[in-house]
């Protein structure tokens, strides 16, 4: 907060100014997680740009009013951590819904023997199977489709609303939101795999069975490129369903992002 005894005008310019620090510490910290904008392949001063203007604009709406401190630089560092936390688990709610194409891509790989072929994913940095970088293509279409990445960015204007400037409460409805939310990723994942499992498993079946009857076939030759092939007419049978699915776990963002934000705004 500014000290007293400097003149109206400056302390005024400087209330506004740390004021748009937090507002842009907390949208900062939700480009770094958030799917769409915290990819690393995207550059950054597009992203810094983004954030800038975005805070900016959240700051010339009015509304968000600026917490009572005493105004030491230690207070201030504190709200500057506190956004930061807030912005980051904002974008956590939107990633942890992406994370559920990388669980179905890599029990998809693992039917169809693409396990051991991985890519880098720039958003992760990690190695990822070839179906779940497939997959996410799709899942990114589908976000965009459904108008999620504008969700986000209302979850943020919204923010403000449920989570006050230096507010941050990590309570047990807050963790059993989170787990709640965890085990709906896992069953979707599943559920986006079920078919691809369920084929590879009539093709086994289908192996073994053709393995009985011709002794002399070589199975283990022709069951790869076979289970491929079955892998690969599946993804394509499912891909609108899929794709739909994906819509409608979208759709769900505002819903899941406001509740955790009532959860973590709460005192």
């Amino acid at each position: 907060m500014p000290a007293a005894g400097i003149a109206p005008e400056v302390s005024a310019i400087l209330a506004v100014a740390e004021l748009f620090a937090l507002v842009l510490t907390r949208m900062s910290g939700m480009f770094v997680v958030s799917p769409i904008f915290g990819r690393r392949n995207l550059p950054s001063y597009y992203k810094v740009g983004f954030a800038f203007f975005l805070a900016l604009m959240l700051v010339g709406s009015g509304g968000i009013v600026m917490p009572k401190t005493s105004g030491t630089p230690f207070e201030f560092a504190i709200l500057v951590a506190i956004e930061l936390a807030v912005g980051v688990s904002i974008g956590f709610i939107p990633y942890l819904m992406f994370s559920v194409i990388y669980l179905a891509g890599q029990i998809i790989d693992m039917k169809i023997g693409f396990s051991m072929v991985n890519v880098l994913d720039p958003l992760s940095n990690m190695q990822i199977p070839v179906t779940s970088n497939f997959y996410f293509i799709i899942c990114i279409l589908a976000f965009i489709t459904v108008n999620a990445h504008h969700s986000v960015i209302a979850a943020i204007y919204r923010s403000y609303e449920f989570v006050p400037l230096g507010v941050y409460s990590l309570s047990d409805g807050v963790m059993a939101g989170l787990v709640r939310l965890f085990a709906d990723i896992f069953a979707v994942g599943f559920r986006l795999a079920a078919p691809m499992v369920f084929a590879i498993m009539v093709a086994d079946v289908a192996l073994g069975i053709i393995s009985k009857a011709m002794p002399q076939m070589n199975v283990f030759i022709v069951g790869m490129p076979l289970k491929i092939l079955a892998g690969l007419i599946v993804m394509i049978v499912t891909m609108p369903a899929m794709f739909m699915a994906l819509a409608a776990l979208f759709k769900s963002i505002d819903v899941e992002t406001v509740t955790f934000m009532r959860g973590i705004g709460s005192t």
